[in-house]
């Protein structure tokens, strides 16, 4: 995707309506607060147990976000032009209270709340994250055979938990429900089809997306990379597919429907097909870091700010700054050149 040359959109300045646009004429549209650094998975594109085993140093409690000072934040992200929060971790639910901090950002008008988990602790608690205003939710499942998944969480938890943990959230109102799952060659690929299979029909639609290079600790390698081009024709040659028209500017996924009217999938495709053109994601860490770009190599101190007696006014003015600097474009430049450079860890941010 072609990035807009950056004089073909002022952005020195907001649009007038609290909107605050990058260099390149991206507006800041999402936010993805990591209310967590720590998951209950060891998943080896994400947190490999060799980087997070037992000695693995977490973040102090003292160091995380309160929910109070996370509210504040999402007002202030909200004023910026933020029309939707999504909820990531590590692992969310793993956070106590979690649904007092989803109602607390249910009061913030005109805002979407989602939350992203692994499903694992999703049976227990779905009924409270629904009282609490949830609307949305994304569950990660990157394959229904039992032993793929367990091999792939990497602490042998079974495939059959989670999906107790979908049907709770199905009863409890939370439908439809996207289902994403991180396609790895040689090691889920083959499992593809049954995915799709699975969920076609049911309502809720299932993301496949591309093994990226996030962080450092992962091992990723280019020819562990299943296209999302190929993952469309493997699942096109059984279920026939046709393309669908994005829902919005900066929707992540190309949408396919099945043609029989059983529903939708899609694919992500950072690594082949990027991107970063449309991107309005921002990131804001567990301790409360802003991060512009999943691929980033650095963030913003706003926890500083915020203990430190400053505005929100002061705070808003400090994102505003960040947000209008911003040139990130690391999918659209990956190369030798990129691939050496120093990433955040995705656990840390929330992907």
């Amino acid at each position: 995707m072609t990035i807009r040359a950056a004089e073909e959109t002022p952005t020195d300045a907001g649009r007038g309506d609290g909107t605050e646009l990058d260099r390149f004429g991206r507006p800041l549209r999402d936010l993805r607060i990591s209310v967590t650094d720590r998951c209950n998975f060891r998943c080896r594109y994400c947190m490999p147990r060799e980087k997070f085993g037992l000695d693995h140093q977490f973040l102090p409690r003292d160091q995380i976000l309160t929910f109070e000072e996370l509210a504040r934040l999402a007002r202030v992200f909200a004023s910026r032009g933020v029309r939707k929060f999504r909820l990531t971790g590590g692992e969310p639910l793993l956070r106590h209270g979690l649904p007092d901090l989803i109602a607390m950002l249910a009061q913030v008008p005109g805002v979407d709340i989602a939350v992203t988990t692994n499903g694992s602790l999703l049976a227990e608690q779905a009924q409270a994250l629904v009282a609490a205003g949830l609307k949305r939710i994304t569950v990660s499942l990157d394959s229904l055979d039992d032993a793929v998944f367990r091999a792939m969480n990497d602490v042998d938890f079974p495939v059959a938990r989670v999906l107790e943990g979908i049907a709770a959230a199905e009863a409890a109102g939370l439908r439809p429900l996207k289902i994403n799952a991180v396609v790895r060659r040689g090691v889920n690929d083959h499992t593809v089809v049954d995915l799709a299979r699975h969920f076609r029909g049911t309502g809720n639609i299932v993301r496949f997306i591309e093994f990226m290079d996030v962080g450092m600790t992962n091992g990723w390698r280019m020819d562990e990379v299943v296209p999302g081009d190929e993952i469309v024709r493997m699942i096109d040659a059984e279920m026939p597919l046709e393309p669908l028209a994005p829902n919005y500017r900066g929707e992540v996924v190309r949408r396919w429907r099945y043609r029989d009217g059983g529903g939708e999938a899609g694919v992500i495709t950072s690594v082949t097909q990027p991107f970063c053109g449309d991107c309005t994601r921002a990131r804001l860490s567990a301790e409360g870091s802003l991060y512009t770009c999943l691929f980033a190599t650095s963030g913003t101190d706003l926890r500083a700010l915020l203990r430190g007696g400053a505005t929100d006014n002061e705070i808003a003015a400090a994102v505003s700054g960040v947000w209008r600097q911003r040139d990130d474009r690391y999918s659209a430049l990956r190369s030798q050149a990129t691939a050496g450079l120093p990433r955040i860890e995705m656990s840390y941010i929330g992907g």
